[in-house]
């Protein structure tokens, strides 16, 4: 994927890895993303923007392996990433939580394919499901990259190794708030 960061179709292929990994590819694509922005950092939010459509895309894709396929591709795939149990226990979750599930679980490197397939297979709403998955993808690929664009590389150590963290904190904090206004 490194050696795809810098091809000259390199935003094509960007395209392709945020696509594959919203509903069946292992790898995320901050691996192409990440060098991206330090290579280009003026089109910072071009790269992030075009990494979140492309995801979002992506996601209606896995949402359309669950719909559909969930018996046969849904349970190989999930099988074969070795996220079949996880999707067992997220059963309860996608109907009670489903749009703050999308939100948090969609900002966090934990694998977005199992969310869009969770959502597809138990057939949560569509609309739902885009706006939170915008919103979701938007805050995870535009955050690493104006993060890049501002620190430069001095950054790129600490979002490889602390993203997890900085995200879901992020989630928390949004969550947070839209619970906040919807109680008052």
């Amino acid at each position: 994927m490194m050696d795809k960061a810098t091809h000259d179709h390199a935003k094509a292929w960007l395209a392709v890895v945020s696509f594959a990994e919203s509903s069946f590819f292992p790898l995320p694509p901050d691996l192409m993303l990440i060098p991206m922005v330090l290579a280009q950092p003026k089109n910072w939010y071009k790269l992030a923007g075009l990494c979140t459509l492309a995801s979002v895309v992506g996601g209606f894709f896995g949402y359309a392996i669950g719909y559909f396929a969930m018996d046969t591709i849904g349970q190989w795939l999930l099988g074969a990433l070795g996220l079949l149990d996880k999707f067992e226990a997220l059963k309860p979750w996608i109907a009670q939580y489903g749009v703050w599930l999308i939100l948090i679980k969609g900002m966090t490197p934990i694998p977005y394919k199992l969310i869009t397939i969770t959502a597809g297979a138990f057939h949560f709403d569509l609309l739902q499901f885009t706006l939170a998955s915008i919103v979701a993808r938007g805050v995870r690929f535009f955050l690493s990259a104006a993060l890049l664009w501002r620190f430069g590389e001095p950054i790129r150590l600490f979002i490889e190794k602390r993203l997890a963290l900085v995200t879901s904190a992020i989630a928390i904090l949004l969550v947070g708030g839209f619970a906040a206004v919807k109680l008052l």
